[in-house]
């Protein structure tokens, strides 16, 4: 028997609505999940852009409500957090042990945001009786999602799922950026510009990785402040009006024997930013382009200088089996701040309000959650 499940829909004109699913009982690999919590992020407003029908979200966390018949690490009633990139572990970004850019089953890398075929089967979820996609291959701002088994990540904790859900994206893009990806040492100073969601779990990473001194950048106070909270030793007040930070960027020299600090991390988002962490790192330092711009811009090849190194990486290189664990442990163990995160949580019905939010900079993190 199909399952009706009230939905958040995407109609591809920047707008969205709230109607019903169809969600097909699950092929033998496929389970569905009975969605708790939904965390929101920018990227699901940038979605409603993407000009066509397809079911909201890509955080999330819940329990199991069905499995096929050749599900074996699942059984209904568990807790799972879902996760959208899930390797195939056969091409050759897997093998290389790039598992969040694999290349048969990524919606970023092989999918370019649609449908691919190492996700739940596309049928299986019906509006208007036509398939219809659902964001990142999993739509988790709904009642119920349907997943391939190597969707879900066992949660293993009493963690609320509000808390849960928000590690399926913005809390593994933040550390993993830190962890993963730039392997910040201990000892070693980092700046964060911005500090929005994804700017707190850079800071949270870099402090449970040993960071010695970490600079917290943004234009709002009251983030600013938050980022003390989870572990920024200094702080600094942007202005709008530093055209690429390069005031806050002396600032930053000043504070780190003006050498600048080892590693910075861009997590606004802002296009014209996207250069700003080469101007605060040292010679031979690390910048991290943590937001996943995707627009033309223009960079002056001096910031490279010297022996500087920039990267963008996807998903905080996330190996969902490997790093969820690890994320829920540290939490357990009062190392890693989530609940603490969510500024708010929302009913379904109240996802504009929620989108208002966030857009407006109210929220550190807010989360569509469900009876």
């Amino acid at each position: 028997m199909s399952i009706i499940s009230k939905s958040a829909i995407a109609t591809g004109d920047g707008k969205f609505i709230i109607d019903t699913v169809s969600i097909a009982e699950p092929k033998a690999d496929e389970v569905v999940v009975k969605i708790k919590a939904a965390g929101l992020c920018h990227t699901d407003h940038d979605s409603l852009n993407w000009g066509k029908p397809i079911v909201l979200g890509h955080e999330g966390a819940g329990v199991v409500e069905q499995i096929g018949s050749k599900v074996t690490d699942f059984k209904v009633g568990d807790k799972v957090i879902l996760n959208w990139a899930t390797p195939c572990m056969k091409c050759f970004q897997c093998q290389e042990g790039n598992q969040h850019i694999c290349e048969n089953n990524s919606p970023v890398t092989a999918g370019g945001n649609g449908y691919t075929p190492g996700h739940a089967h596309l049928e299986g979820s019906l509006w208007n009786d036509k398939p219809i996609e659902r964001s990142f291959n999993i739509g988790t701002i709904a009642e119920y999602a349907l997943v391939k088994e190597s969707a879900c990540v066992k949660l293993d904790s009493d963690m609320p799922m509000p808390s849960a859900s928000i590690i399926s994206c913005g809390v593994m893009t933040g550390y993993g950026s830190v962890v993963n990806s730039a392997e910040l040492t201990a000892g070693s100073s980092a700046v964060v510009l911005g500090t929005g969601g994804v700017g707190l779990n850079v800071i949270q990473g870099a402090k449970v990785s040993g960071a010695s001194k970490i600079i917290a950048i943004d234009i709002n106070e009251e983030r600013l402040e938050m980022a003390k909270q989870f572990g920024a030793t200094h702080t600094i007040k942007a202005n709008k009006e530093d055209v690429g930070l390069m005031q806050a960027a002396e600032e930053v020299k000043k504070m780190t024997d003006g050498r600048g600090a080892d590693y910075a991390f861009e997590c606004t988002a802002v296009p014209v930013l996207g250069a700003a962490p080469l101007a605060m790192i040292r010679n031979a330092g690390t910048a991290v382009q943590v937001s996943g711009i995707e627009e033309e811009i223009t960079i002056d090849m001096n910031l490279f200088e010297w022996d500087k190194i920039y990267i963008n990486p996807l998903y905080g290189k996330c190996r969902p089996q490997i790093d969820f664990p690890k994320l829920v442990s540290l939490y357990d163990k009062g190392d890693l701040m989530l609940d603490e995160m969510i500024t708010r949580t929302y009913p379904l019905e109240n996802l504009q309000q929620a989108f208002d939010d966030m857009l407006a900079g109210r929220n550190a993190k807010g989360v569509i959650v469900f009876n």
